[in-house]
């Protein structure tokens, strides 16, 4: 107590000597009045006091200030309506054209950024040098209006208020939040520029649907908070994001206002006393707080909450449109012509056209499939049971078959009655009331609207799925699926969004087309027994303008079909499995659901297994060609619903068999891609999830967003199966590192899959269309064939007509381990070279064959001390894994020589001694012919002509006439001759008759 007394008289003392000093200063100024000076109030002390204080508008014009006086508690508030008149210091009521809030502010006018607002704009990962945050400088949020839009680009964007509240408070704002690849969070830091505690659904913000505003609050405490609304946008595809729009910023918690807002130009209030302004209506327009809207001219016009209005242009095509009337009790239609509303257009200015006739009347289209025709023309659905093609009545199905349920519309006379369409405007009401889209008889259009940015909404409801009893039994993943005929006619940036919402729980894009699009057919396949919400939405030009230039793009939907229905109708029958024969001879109809795997035969409508290795098609059960066959090395589950790789593979090469065992592939291997980088360099990743094989056809690959539904708390607990993720056999995510972007964790986005259905697998590079392309890979030079695994997503796209597929390729390599190494092709380092197949490599050491008997040899080694040794090794080199084992290395007895080889050495060194004495006899025998040759030719020389040889041969008992001097001792050759001579004595002989002077002779050898 003593220390407040202690305070209250200081502050009494520092007012004194401020106020003796400004009188003693301002002796010759003139008396201040009213309009010299306002009023504030001071900072509250610790008792939460304050004083008022006059402050001068011009310091030293005037003196005579009021003197301070204790001003109103800091917790002080004034109601709605109201301000605080700091003169009398009483809550005093807003004047007409101004309105107030009471103790909280609201912002709700962007035509600039209000003041105490900052728009701040970095890039959270720069470079080395600091290049990418200069890249950031242009990006801000910015006005548009009646909104604030958010940076389109990769740069973090964050919008800066700071507030100082005297109690408990808090925000609200409306927003639109409707592309997940932004990511949008609201948070707030106190004067230390700490984060405030926050949930993660009060931080991460929940999308909405295109053209929908939500509003999200949070809490408040006192003292001085700094509002944080931050935005980062994550360009990875390429295609443009839509921004995050805000509005209407509301804070709670504001001790006081002193003064009232002026209602914003095309806005007024009419009463004193106004929490709020209302806007003009059209064709009147108001300047800045205005009390009431002032008329438009006759020749002008104006747009609700308009400041000033405009000369009505003269009428043209683009202001008006056709319709179809609906069906009369004759049962004919007409096309009709209306001005589109609001009419801006002059019927009388010149150079207007004037709105064409009626046209003549024509016999109504016939009901939609499931619909028959009453006598006053109008369609109704067919009773259970029964079926109709929209032509003739409704008839009940025959025994045996059970009506297919589901819609097929493809005549639009009416709109069905579970459709609605609606308009609507992010940035005015003016399309409110009026129809997004109109019916054409064969077709049904985008209608007029109101401006050309206006979304155009159709939707169509769908309560859920129900298989029928034929298909109750199958484990397959589809319980039905939509297919519509469209086309896009536009001349501008015109956009088409096909969406789908679950559970009425959030709405997400499933597909989108820009510009002109030709007449095409799309289908979605739903794999989740839900209620759904189909919505198109069209919107001619994300600009805003006044005038409208593109009224003539158009969307035309020609038709729309849900199969499996819950609470369908019927077009057509289909068999079914009977109950028992005694129920087929009596005639009933009741059908029984086949169990899984099984197939109704045509001849006696019971209930047949699938041959081994076929699936069955997701729609069709009757007949045996409902069994589809699987590709090669491939087979079926249990219950026939999809083909799987049991991770076993042959292949015949050169007459032999080559098998391989991929179990240790089974297991899901993921593949980091990147990092790539944006336009902007922003670092994302690639990461793809590969279940190559077993897991009995389970597609054990999973790609789940951890960022989107951090707001969607309401998910959390309802089934797994509505949670934004895929099971697939390949599947991508895109993540975004934590590193250096201000996130807590990383976030995985944009989960798609590239393979629900395995095709085969095979060593050919095409197989059902879908085509490998081992030039993106190196060679395969160890002759080892690569096997081929394709794979087909059945979710078509709208740049992939067939949905993705893609190729993994398993490469032998026994410098791999077993689990090896999963990699994309340099070439097209995203995995894919045309955005719709996606190839893959996969190099392991158990890719290779299982080792056969004939991947190796046998090695014998020397006899040693009568003992020999085999061993066996690989054939290098080496390229199979597993299999067969080397075997053991064996010992045998064995012989140093053995007899044969002794037998062998024996002949052969006899017929080598044999031979070298044959050589040498006749080698001498021919040099003796030489010599007795050479003396008969010496003898001829010396009498001109040759004498009488004596015989060459040698008389027996005869020497020989020469030097030659021969050993005594008979030679072997001697031997061997003589053996000759007589075995051949009297039987051969060798003569030479020779010439000389003397008497012829025969000698004898």
């Amino acid at each position: 107590m003593w220390e407040q007394s202690c305070g209250f008289c200081f502050v009494h003392f520092l007012l004194f000597l401020i106020t003796r000093q400004w009188v003693t200063a301002s002796r010759d100024l003139r008396m201040c009045n009213e309009t010299d000076y306002y009023y504030e109030y001071t900072e509250c002390d610790s008792t939460g006091s304050r004083w008022r204080v006059a402050i001068p508008h011009n310091l030293g014009t005037c003196s005579g200030l009021p003197t301070p006086t204790r001003g109103t508690d800091c917790s002080f508030s004034c109601a709605a309506g109201k301000f605080l008149e700091m003169s009398s210091q009483q809550c005093t009521p807003c004047a007409a054209g101004s309105y107030s809030l009471g103790s909280a502010v609201r912002f709700d006018q962007w035509d600039a950024i209000p003041a105490g607002f900052t728009s701040l704009a970095i890039y959270m990962d720069p470079g080395p040098n600091g290049e990418e945050s200069q890249a950031c400088n242009s990006s801000t949020w910015s006005p548009q209006g009646v909104y604030l839009e958010s940076s389109r680009d990769e740069c973090t964007v964050s919008l800066v208020y700071a507030v100082r509240l005297e109690k408990q408070g808090s925000v609200s704002f409306s927003y639109q939040y409707p592309d997940n690849n932004i990511f949008f969070e609201f948070y707030v830091q106190n004067e230390q520029c700490q984060e405030m505690a926050q949930t993660d659904d009060q931080k991460w913000i929940k999308p909405t649907t295109n053209g929908e505003w939500d509003t999200h609050t949070v809490n408040l405490k006192s003292g001085t908070n700094i509002l944080y609304w931050r935005t980062t946008g994550i360009l990875v595809g390429g295609k443009m994001v839509k921004p995050v729009l805000l509005r209407n910023i509301q804070i709670e918690g504001v001790a006081y206002t002193s003064e009232c807002f002026p209602c914003r130009p095309g806005w007024f209030s009419s009463v004193p006393g106004s929490s709020s302004c209302q806007p003009c209506p059209r064709n009147t327009s108001s300047n800045k707080g205005a009390a009431s809207c002032t008329p438009c001219l006759d020749t002008q016009y104006s747009h609700e909450a308009w400041s000033k209005c405009k000369t009505r242009p003269p009428c043209s095509e683009k202001d008006y449109f056709q319709i179809h009337t609906a069906c009369d009790s004759e049962g004919k239609t007409q096309v009709m012509y209306r001005w589109v509303e609001p009419r801006i257009c002059e019927e009388n200015a010149t150079g207007s056209v004037a709105l064409p006739s009626t046209g003549e009347r024509e016999a109504c289209p016939p009901c939609n499939p499931g619909y028959y025709n009453t006598n006053d023309s109008t369609c109704f659905p067919c009773p259970p049971g029964t079926h109709s093609d929209g032509t003739s009545v409704c008839e009940e199905c025959p025994a045996g078959t059970e009506p297919v349920l589901g819609y097929e519309f493809k005549w639009w006379n009416i709109l069905p009655f579970n459709m609605k369409t609606s308009c609507f405007n992010v940035g005015n009401n003016k399309c409110d009331d009026m129809n997004g889209w109109e019916v054409a008889g064969d077709h049904i259009r985008s209608g007029a609207g109101g401006s050309d940015n206006d979304y155009l909404i159709l939707n169509l409801h769908v309560p859920g799925f129900k298989l029928p009893t034929s298909l109750a039994g199958m484990t397959g993943s589809e319980f039905g699926r939509i297919t519509f005929v469209f086309e896009t006619i536009c001349s501008a940036d015109c956009e088409l969004y096909f969406m789908m919402d679950m559970n009425r729980k959030s709405t997400t894009v499933v597909e989108s087309w820009e510009g002109s699009k030709e007449r095409q057919t799309y289908t979605h396949i739903m794999t989740r027994n839900a209620s759904v919400s189909y919505t198109w939405a069209f919107q001619r030009t994300n600009q805003a303008q006044d005038v409208r230039l593109y009224i003539t793009d158009v969307v035309k939907l020609y038709s729309v079909t849900v199969t499996n229905v819950q609470d369908g109708v019927a077009s057509a029958c289909r068999a079914c499995a009977l109950l028992s024969q005694s129920s087929q001879r009596s005639g009933s109809s009741s059908c029984i659901p086949c169990p899984a795997g099984f197939y109704i035969d045509r001849d006696t409508n019971r209930c047949q297994e699938c041959p081994p290795h076929t699936y069955l098609s997701g729609h069709h059960t009757y007949g045996q060609d409902a069994c589809l066959p699987c590709g090669p090395e491939s087979r079926s589950n249990q219950e026939h619903s999809r083909c799987y790789s049991d991770c076993s593979f042959s292949h015949v090469e050169n007459n032999r068999t080559l098998t391989f065992d991929l179990s240790s592939l089974s297991a899901v291997a993921s593949l980091t891609n990147g990092p790539s980088f944006t336009s902007k360099g922003t670092k994302y990743l690639h990461v793809f999830n590969v279940s190559l094989c077993g897991h009995q056809g389970k597609m054990a690959a999973v790609c789940t967003d951890n960022v989107t539904d951090l707001a969607n708390k309401d998910l959390a607990g309802d089934s797994p199966q509505f949670v934004n993720s895929v099971d697939s056999f390949i599947c991508q995510s895109t993540i975004i590192p934590a590193d250096g972007r201000g996130f807590r964790t990383a976030l995985a986005s944009q989960s798609i899959s590239l393979a629900d259905t395995f095709l085969g697998a095979t060593v050919d590079s095409v197989l059902d269309g879908v085509k490998a392309r081992p030039e993106l890979f190196p060679d395969n030079s160890k002759g080892t064939p690569d096997i081929n695994f394709f794979y087909r997503s059945t979710q078509t796209t709208a740049s992939c007509e067939r949905g993705r597929s893609a190729v993994i390729t398993i490469h032998c390599n026994p410098e791999k381990t077993d689990r090896g190494q999963l990699a994309v092709p340099s070439a097209c380092p995203a995995g894919t070279c045309d955005g719709c197949t996606f190839h893959f490599l996969w190099e392991s050491g158990s890719a290779c064959p299982l080792c056969t008997h004939d991947d190796y040899h046998q090695i014998e080694g020397a006899c040693k001390r009568g003992i020999q040794e085999t061993l066996y090794v690989w054939n290098e080199p080496k390229h199979c894994t597993s299999g067969v084992s080397l075997p053991a290395k064996t010992v045998a007895a064995c012989e140093a020589i053995a007899l044969w080889l002794k037998v062998g050495l024996g002949g052969g060194a006899f017929l080598a001694v044999l031979l070298v004495s044959l050589t040498c006899y006749f080698w001498k025998k021919n040099k003796r012919l030489e010599y007795k040759y050479s003396r008969l030719v010496m003898t001829a020389n010396k009498e001109c002509e040759l004498p009488a040889a004596d015989s060459c041969a040698l008389a027996e008992g005869e020497e020989p006439e020469d030097d030659v001097v021969y050993s005594n001792k008979p030679s072997l050759l001697g031997k061997l001759r003589a053996i000759a001579n007589k075995q051949g004595e009297g039987d051969s002989s060798e003569s030479v008759q020779l010439k000389s002077s003397q008497s012829e002779r025969w000698v004898w050898g």
